[in-house]
């Protein structure tokens, strides 16, 4: 069976991330996915806190004092949850190639060497099964995330 969920925001609206975070936690509870909640919850807010922070929307989707629009979706189905986050915004995104430092020695070395940006997308890439990116047709790009259900969930979905 699968299950879909959607809200579009704006990057302006200083309530956007938790407009965000709250669609993505009550999803995932309606769903009975209690064990995802934390971890997605928490993705969504990296993945559209870097929307807010970074994204400019490409030419022909920019309005003149118009808002940045933000595209979530939360998608289910028997094996895995995906969520999209789509911007107006046709950059790549830079996903991490690696780690910088193993975590135990990083956790010994003062904040000042280690990475100052890209934290976000390392800490999506530890929590999310999969992350891709595509870009849209018509302009800007969605940021892809899978969570495999298998395990984590094994209470299953209600």
């Amino acid at each position: 069976m699968q299950r879909f969920r959607s809200m579009t925001l704006f990057a302006e609206w200083q309530d956007t991330v938790w407009a965000a975070r709250n669609l993505a936690g009550s999803a995932l509870e309606d769903w009975g996915l209690h064990a995802l909640v934390d971890d997605v919850r928490l993705v969504v807010s990296e993945l559209v806190g870097n929307v807010v922070q970074h994204a400019v929307p490409d030419d022909r989707l920019a309005c003149p004092g118009a808002p940045r629009r933000i595209d979530v979706t939360l998608t289910m189905w028997p094996k895995w949850l995906f969520l999209g986050v789509a911007d107006e915004d046709s950059s790549p995104p830079t996903f991490p190639l690696g780690e910088s430092f193993s975590p135990e020695l990083a956790h010994g070395l003062p904040e000042a060497v280690l990475p100052d940006s890209g934290r976000g997308l390392l800490i999506i890439h530890r929590l999310a099964d999969a992350l891709w990116w595509a870009p849209e047709e018509s302009g800007g790009k969605t940021i892809f995330c899978r969570f495999d259900l298998g395990e984590r969930c094994a209470d299953g979905p209600a």
